[in-house]
């Protein structure tokens, strides 16, 4: 079984923080535990040095966000497969680690969705396999929740740094698909994820927006950029009247397309066929990955790691 790394990025919540490493800990598999502290000034370093000794701790005076945190993490991970959750959530069973790395079946698989419930928020098991008795892939992951190969992170160059804040795991699963690598959906135990419904939502429409333009701009190949772009503002547009949200949404937009100027020198668009077998994916939501295969085969540019 590969060696794991579990990486937590944290800032200012040393209560949950605890009870996620300790829920590591309990896991049946023993991990590398790394949690990197983007900058808390709530004593959250302090209670880790002392409570947890055991615990690999990073600690940054200065807040990076953690996007960029996650891609230092996976740069100092001893583990060849990185499982990563946020500091609000708890592995609720002691074999979910297990069961994961165990889902690495294949050399194509490149990540693993780890199930997940938003126990705040319901009961809804996300990222779940319709069932364990196929091999079932999805579009992408999402980051509070999943394993991922270390080679194939590092490779493919970590998430862009230059979406500060949501965007980054589509972004990345369609980049790691273009290499010829997917994304299972899990089978384990899901975790618990405490998230606040009382989200800030401002923040997520400004940079759900900016981030879709650039999404769109970075990845899309040129035949279908036009297109796509328009899609992409209409629906930002379709969102901004739905919630009511005018203003941030807009501006969102509006960020969106004055940072294509800015990070015009970074567009890189995946193959034809990659985009449109990820636009596939993503409409189906889930796919058997015996009859994806021979599409992922035939159509996805490889590339070695």
């Amino acid at each position: 079984m590969p060696l794991c790394t579990v990486l937590i990025t944290t800032k200012n919540r040393k209560d949950e923080l605890a009870n996620a490493i300790r829920s590591v800990i309990a896991q049946t598999v023993k991990c590398e535990i790394l949690v990197i502290d983007d900058g808390s000034s709530d004593g959250t370093s302090e209670m880790v040095s002392s409570s947890f000794p055991q615990v690999r701790l990073i600690a940054h005076e200065k807040s990076a966000g953690y996007i960029v945190r996650r891609n230092e993490g996976a740069r100092l991970a001893n583990g060849s497969i990185i499982i990563s959750i946020d500091d609000d959530a708890i592995f609720a069973n002691i074999s979910t680690i297990d069961s994961t790395l165990k889902e690495f079946s294949d050399d194509r698989i490149g990540a693993v969705a780890i199930p997940f419930i938003d126990v705040l928020q319901g009961t809804e098991i996300k990222q779940q396999a319709p069932s364990p008795d196929h091999v079932y892939i999805a579009h992408a992951f999402i980051g509070t929740a999943h394993a991922i190969r270390k080679d194939v992170f590092l490779e493919i160059g970590g998430y862009r740094e230059e979406f500060f804040h949501q965007g980054e795991e589509g972004d990345f699963c369609l980049r790691m698909l273009n290499c010829g690598k997917v994304v299972r959906c899990g089978n384990a135990s899901p975790i618990h994820h405490m998230e606040s419904p009382k989200r800030d939502k401002s923040r997520m429409d400004i940079y759900g927006r900016r981030n879709d333009i650039l999404i769109a701009w970075f990845n899309t190949p040129t035949l279908w950029l036009i297109p796509h772009v328009l899609t992409t503002t209409i629906n930002g547009v379709r969102h901004a009247y739905n919630t009511r949200r005018f203003r941030t949404n807009l501006l969102g937009l509006f960020r969106g397309f004055r940072d294509v100027f800015k990070y015009w020198a970074l567009r890189d668009p995946v193959s034809s066929e990659s985009y449109l077998l990820f636009r596939r994916l993503k409409k189906m939501k889930v796919s058997n990955f015996d009859t994806f295969a021979k599409d992922l085969s035939e159509n996805s540019k490889h590339k070695s790691f």
